[in-house]
């Protein structure tokens, strides 16, 4: 299976940048790739075996799902791994380095075969670009 890689450089502590990309009640204000989209909905058990849920939602109300999955690496600041459930099981690792003036956070995740490459780059960099925001600015 193809993966692909996007990456962001946040301006903040490592402890910080955890904290946010980790706690459902962070989650929610991040965790969606465009302004007509939300994530009403996280729960987050960090551990290898441990599970988690995000909801995205139209906020118009016309579409939501659930991404689902399992973890399989947990790392304290330094690595996150799952797999998402559904048919093709698709894997995703998050890698997070200290850098100068930050966090270099960086996502490989398998690709999926209903969109193209550059959607599925766009909408994950959209993604990452939201949580520098949220961090950056709170």
């Amino acid at each position: 299976m193809k993966s692909i890689t996007v990456e962001v450089i946040v301006g903040a502590p490592i402890e910080k940048v955890w904290k946010m990309w980790t706690g459902p009640e962070h989650i929610v204000h991040w965790c969606h790739a465009s302004d007509d989209w939300e994530c009403p909905k996280a729960e987050n058990d960090l551990r290898v075996g441990g599970r988690f849920l995000s909801t995205f939602a139209a906020k118009d109300k016309s579409q939501s799902f659930d991404l689902t999955g399992t973890y399989t690496a947990v790392e304290e600041n330094k690595l996150i791994g799952y797999t998402m459930d559904g048919d093709d099981a698709r894997k995703v690792e998050i890698h997070f380095e200290k850098v100068d003036g930050g966090v270099k956070i960086t996502e490989t995740f398998d690709m999926e075969n209903q969109n193209s490459e550059e959607l599925q780059r766009s909408g994950w960099q959209a993604i990452l670009n939201n949580f520098k925001s949220y961090v950056e600015s709170n």
